[in-house]
């Protein structure tokens, strides 16, 4: 399916991905679930991949909160660029490393609720004119919400997948 443009395609699709990434997971064995990806990967394994998501999750509901109160949100984060996303990226998987899968999987399945219940608050104009809030800068709040959610879950299934066989 192509980039959403719309409420409804953004919410099926991210729905969709997100069914298939833990669909997938379901159907790991446990010794696939907990297997270490090979070398040159930042994420080491599946708990990982999924501490990043829910991470990227509950950065984007604080970029939101800060935004729509009409102050500008460190965006990726304080202290970190675009430019510096690859530290940003190990800091996440450093905070989650100790935190068992299933715990992480439970802290991805609340933020994805809270994520699609943001969605759901928004029309589609509010979600993709751009422009439309100053902190979203040029681009949509769509935008952002389609990189943490449906592109974000694709990434993460394809990721996973490479690095199981």
């Amino acid at each position: 399916m192509p980039r959403p443009k719309t409420k409804n395609e953004l919410l099926d699709l991210s729905e969709e991905n997100y069914g298939r990434l833990n669909d997938f997971v379901d159907n790991l064995s446990d010794a696939e679930k907990h297997r270490e990806f090979p070398n040159g990967y930042l994420n080491r394994n599946i708990r990982d991949v999924l501490a990043h998501l829910h991470e990227w999750h509950l950065m984007m509901l604080q970029w939101y909160e800060i935004g729509m109160l009409g102050e500008k949100p460190d965006i990726p984060a304080k202290g970190y660029t675009w430019k510096t996303i690859k530290e940003l990226n190990q800091l996440i998987q450093k905070k989650y490393e100790h935190i068992p899968l299933e715990n992480v999987r439970e802290l991805l399945g609340q933020s994805h609720e809270s994520i699609m219940q943001l969605i759901h608050s928004h029309t589609d104009v509010e979600l993709f004119e751009k422009k439309k809030y100053h902190w979203t800068g040029s681009t949509s709040l769509g935008a952002y919400l389609v990189s943490s959610t449906s592109s974000h879950y694709d990434w993460a299934w394809k990721l996973i997948r490479k690095c199981l066989k």
